[in-house]
């Protein structure tokens, strides 16, 4: 009776041993894998090739896991290597590798899209801008073309108005011919009248300094005549 209670109270201290045990182990694995996260994180952050790099560690029962982004095949093979420290059974290499070739390449297009919307949109400014250039000078052209010829007209309509008859080229020659062989200060001159676009040319040769300034006055004077260009010469008649 006595060694069956023996063998009961035996039993039961193990029973209660175990359980203490294991919690001890659990605690010492937990503290392992702390130290081994430290340490493995020590080692990336001192690396010059990884220390700019996102790498994260977790580690369980030794068993060391990475993940995160590197920028080669080769950074993430030395990532693998000085995750082995002491107390590590095996590494879970699960990180990526994004390519700068990659980076380089959309920002390459993103400047390439980016300058061709810059040039399109000056290019269509350009454009607007010379069309409207054109369209004012256009319009100013036509508005001075109007107005000349608006001028133009309301003074041939008032000389004829006044006149009873159309001022022409003509009209304007044959009258200041008329008004020189009338003229005494125009004896024994000989003048030539040419008019083009009611602006009257006197050529040829006067008696007097006096004759050649009033056969310029008569011109100036005359019904649509708009400008007088005097190369009289004084001299005798020829």
């Amino acid at each position: 009776m006595k060694f069956r209670n023996w063998i009961a109270a035996v039993a039961l201290g193990a029973l209660m041993v175990a359980p203490a045990a294991s919690a001890q182990t659990s605690s010492a694995a937990k503290a392992d894998d702390s130290a081994i996260k430290t340490r493995v994180e020590a080692r990336l952050k001192s690396s010059d090739t990884l220390k700019k790099d996102h790498i994260n560690v977790s580690v369980d029962h030794g068993v060391v896991t990475l993940t995160g982004t590197v920028h080669s095949a080769a950074q993430s093979e030395r990532a693998r290597e000085l995750a082995k420290v002491e107390g590590v059974t095996s590494v879970e290499n699960k990180l990526e590798v994004e390519s700068s070739t990659k980076n380089i390449a959309e920002k390459t297009k993103d400047a390439t899209v980016k300058g061709a919307e810059k040039t399109k949109d000056a290019t269509v400014k350009g454009a607007e801008k010379t069309k409207d250039a054109t369209v004012k000078g256009a319009e100013k052209t036509k508005d001075a073309t109007v107005k000349g010829a608006e001028k133009t007209a309301d003074k041939t309509k008032d000389v004829a108005a006044t006149t009873g008859e159309v001022v022409t080229d003509a009209w304007i020659t044959t009258k200041l011919k008329a008004d020189f062989v009338n003229e005494d200060a125009l004896k024994g001159s000989d003048i030539n009248v040419d008019t083009s676009d009611h602006v009257v040319t006197l050529k040829g040769t006067v008696a007097t300094a006096a004759g050649k300034a009033r056969a310029e006055e008569i011109a100036k004077t005359t019904k649509g005549v708009t400008r007088v260009v005097n190369t009289l010469s004084i001299g005798p008649k020829k």
